[in-house]
């Protein structure tokens, strides 16, 4: 198997773990972020990288840096489920036209989920 989706299936489980592990979130969002980006320099179009590091920071609340990984990987032709999901929610949190992030979740519907991506956080309390 290759060498960068073992790093990307790691990523994943890392990634739920923070859930279970509030008091390390810093921490563990570092170590996340810096495990994408040498992926990313491996790898500059790998799109699960891409969706991930940007579910990541749209948890950190950094939507402007989440949107340009995101839409990167849109531009790399990703059908990924979890991309669209994830524009969607970064263009609510950034409090976009409805009809934009509406326009992701319709798209989403007849996509499948990549394996190796996540999907970020979404509060729809927190605005």
């Amino acid at each position: 198997m290759n060498n960068i989706v073992l790093r990307l299936e790691n990523v994943k489980k890392l990634q739920a773990k923070r859930w279970e592990n509030e008091d390390h979130w810093d921490e563990l969002n570092d170590l996340l972020i810096k495990e994408l980006d040498e992926i990313l320099l491996i790898e500059p179009e790998n799109t699960p990288a891409l969706i991930n590091i940007g579910a990541i920071y749209s948890d950190m609340g950094e939507n402007e840096k989440a949107l340009e990984y995101l839409k990167t990987a849109l531009k790399l032709g990703s059908k990924d489920k979890n991309l669209y999901i994830n524009l969607a929610i970064v263009m609510v949190y950034m409090e976009k036209h409805q009809e934009e992030y509406h326009e992701y979740l319709e798209e989403s519907e007849d996509k499948t989920e990549d394996p190796l991506t996540f999907k970020a956080y979404f509060d729809p309390q927190s605005h």
